[in-house]
């Protein structure tokens, strides 16, 4: 059964991280939650938001805007503290992506608005550009320890370094099976659907040499696509994690793309969300992974599109998208295939702009 655009829905978790006004990084070994949190204080709860949004056990997520970051416990499993990495702002699920960008560019708009008098902009980079790793201190507890199992949990240190949006998409007409089906397909084909976002070339303070130090550090070790099922029988045991139990009944069904690199320029979420749905309504395609192929993502995240086969890879998934996708939303790829074009990538943009500045913080927050 074919389904159409109109079928699908969409929701949008736009990680990213901050300067202060000083010009420094805000990370984990910077900045403490309160500090961040003052902004989120000022934010509204929407109350129509819920229950499609999940709160979770603390509390922490309780808005649309929250603090991202690593949980600390007691050893007694008390609550302690978050060690903060940035700020996520999530969209409700959505009817059309169209909404989904309008949700969030108005939200981020919000946050720009609270941010502001306490001197935070915007860092445009999907990986931590002076950290090369999060430690925990002290060292995680036995009560720690042993309540981190699954394979999320336990590299979970690997996202305290990463920015990036998950962008998802549902549809209560596709079966659990082929829900799953196209998460592998998605899992298959990641590494010719990053390069277009790739925009973390700096590492330990200075260049790196590729455009992905993220995907080269992140995906592998973490899924490039993570599907919600409704039981537990449903799910696939792998590593990392392809399928997990929802949380919400929301959730139920729900693909979630966790792959992308943040690009400087939010609006390209709309061409990403466009390629996500027409690869989930191709039948072409005959790639399928459960879990993603590591070597694969850091070859490409170090040459993206100076790579024939990287070009011909992201050419493929392109065209398949392109031809399964209605011709009017064919506009919302043509960023995408300007990029292959001209063998460009987000970071490329990013070095040129570095040549100019010399200066990291003013390369990202331009």
């Amino acid at each position: 059964m074919r389904l159409s655009p109109e079928e699908f829905r969409f929701g949008i978790e736009h990680e990213f991280a901050v300067v202060d006004r000083d010009g420094r990084f805000c990370d984990f070994s910077t900045t403490t939650f309160e500090e961040l949190d003052r902004v989120v204080e000022r934010l509204p709860t929407i109350e129509s938001d819920y229950p499609g949004l999940r709160v979770g056990d603390l509390g922490i997520k309780s808005k649309r805007w929250y603090i991202e970051g690593f949980e600390r416990f007691t050893a007694e499993g008390v609550y302690l503290r978050t060690d903060p990495k940035g700020f996520e702002i999530r969209t409700p699920i959505c009817e059309s992506l169209d909404e989904a960008m309008a949700v969030l560019l108005g939200d981020i708009r919000r946050w720009e608005e609270e941010a502001a008098p306490f001197g935070y902009r915007d860092a445009r980079t999907s990986l931590n550009p002076f950290r090369t790793a999060y430690v925990p201190e002290p060292p995680l507890n036995a009560w720690e320890r042993s309540n981190r199992r699954t394979p999320e949990e336990l590299t979970a240190h690997i996202h305290m370094l990463t920015y990036g949006p998950d962008i998802s998409v549902s549809s209560p007409a596709l079966t659990i099976a082929r829900t799953i089906d196209i998460g592998r397909k998605l899992t298959h084909y990641s590494p010719w659907i990053v390069p277009f976002s790739f925009s973390s070339p700096f590492f330990e303070g200075r260049l790196w040499g590729g455009r992905s130090r993220r995907t080269y550090y992140r995906t592998g070790a973490r899924p490039s696509a993570l599907v919600f099922v409704g039981h537990d029988e449903e799910r696939l045991v792998s590593t990392p994690t392809l399928t997990d139990l929802a949380r919400l009944p929301a959730e139920v069904g729900r693909i979630e793309f966790k792959a992308f690199d943040r690009p400087p320029d939010v609006a390209l979420f709309c061409a990403f969300g466009a390629l996500l749905l027409g690869l989930a309504l191709d039948e072409t395609l005959p790639g399928r992974r459960t879990t993603p192929d590591g070597a694969a993502h850091r070859h490409v995240a170090t040459v993206a599109f100076e790579d024939a086969g990287v070009r011909e890879g992201a050419a493929t998934v392109l065209a398949a998208a392109r031809a399964a996708l209605p011709a009017a939303w064919g506009a919302r790829l043509d960023p995408l295939e300007a990029m292959l074009a001209e063998r460009v990538t987000p970071a490329d943009l990013l070095v040129r702009r570095y040549h100019e500045t010399g200066d990291i913080i003013e390369t990202i927050t331009v």
